[in-house]
């Protein structure tokens, strides 16, 4: 594969790749990358993202990077999920790297936990460095990542160690490449202003698409306006069944005639029209008859001019969703264990 065919790999459908120069260069010079991504194991994962991160993985894969995936359990500990229940934070890290599989991403794609990153013997000795390397200010900037405000650092200090185990994490797995979504952002920032300092190994950072909450809001900041798994009607969850994506993406904020911060646009641009190329319109003849729509441009133009009814790209995104979904839910059915120790069920 050529240069230039690995880089517009590794490019497509992000939001931001810091540098690009930076990667071309890696690309150029070795013909094994590391990459990762990390998450913490938190509750059920919702599409924005698995279908997204997992895409992404895929064309790293693709353009020559061993991927890493961090279930990030101590990280979910300090960040109070279930209850500070760090059993139950590894078992919702096993249903993560189901949810992964199901989504096909490939078997060289390893999954490990912050567990085995901080039983090194330099791990805590990194995270100090780190510390010592950022302002308190620039560490609570930073807190973002969590979900987290700056000011909630003042209700619980272990708070103020996240953004520095981050850097840890990165330098501890001797990455080339961050990939995380773009609330991700000010950590991979993060590592980049203190390795410098440390002299440590420079990381190219890649973002991705945030895909919005199914009740709209926050169209000036889609890191608010997210996904997110703690509001289960505001988002679609792995493996959601399909009477239950047809509910919510009926009940969906889609306004007619707008495109900014519209959440069925955003499903079908940041993970329909890039998974399968085109997202099909089923209308009666006398509504305009059926469509095949092959770009976002194309979508959204309709869309705004008013040639397309909500009810009608609901359907559509509602029908697109559940057939991606299949898939994902059969491997559940035959794999039901670690989706059960978490969340119960038959």
């Amino acid at each position: 594969m050529s240069l230039e065919a690995k880089v517009d790999l590794v490019r497509r459908h992000a939001v931001e790749l810091v540098t690009e120069d930076e990667l071309r260069a890696l690309l150029s010079r070795e013909p094994r990358l590391k990459a990762y991504v990390g998450f913490e194991p938190s509750g059920m994962m919702q599409i924005g993202q698995g279908f997204v991160i997992a895409a992404k993985i895929k064309d790293l894969v693709e353009a020559g990077f061993d991927v890493t995936v961090l279930l990030a359990d101590w990280h979910a500990f300090i960040n109070d999920k279930f209850g500070g229940d760090l059993a139950r934070i590894q078992a919702c890290g096993r249903y993560f790297e189901d949810c992964f599989r199901a989504l096909g991403v490939p078997d060289t794609v390893r999954f490990v936990t912050a567990t085995e990153l901080v039983a090194s013997e330099d791990y805590w000795m990194n995270v100090l460095r780190a510390s010592k390397a950022a302002s308190v200010a620039r560490i609570k900037r930073a807190l973002t990542i969590m979900g987290r405000k700056e000011e909630e650092a003042d209700l619980d200090a272990s708070k103020l160690i996240y953004p520095a185990m981050q850097v840890a994490d990165i330098h501890a797995m001797d990455l080339d490449l961050a990939l995380g979504g773009l609330d991700q952002r000010h950590a991979h920032m993060l590592y980049r202003d203190v390795a410098p300092k440390l002299k440590w190994k420079m990381v190219v950072a890649l973002h991705t698409p945030l895909v919005g909450g199914l009740q709209g809001g926050g169209r000036m900041d889609p890191v608010e306006s997210k996904m997110s798994k703690s509001k289960p009607d505001n988002a679609i969850l792995i493996p959601e069944a399909a009477g239950d994506v047809d509910r919510k993406i009926a009940k969906a904020f889609c306004p007619a005639n707008e495109v900014e911060g519209n959440p069925i646009l955003e499903i079908a641009r940041h993970i329909l029209l890039p998974m399968s190329g085109v997202l099909k319109i089923e209308r009666d003849a006398k509504y305009g008859g059926d469509v095949a729509i092959a770009t976002y441009e194309d979508l959204g133009r309709l869309y705004a001019k008013g040639d397309l009814h909500p009810k009608d790209l609901k359907d559509a995104v509602a029908r697109s969703l559940n057939a991606a979904l299949e898939p994902v839910r059969t491997y559940f059915h035959a794999h039901p264990e670690h989706y059960r120790a978490v969340f119960g069920g038959k």
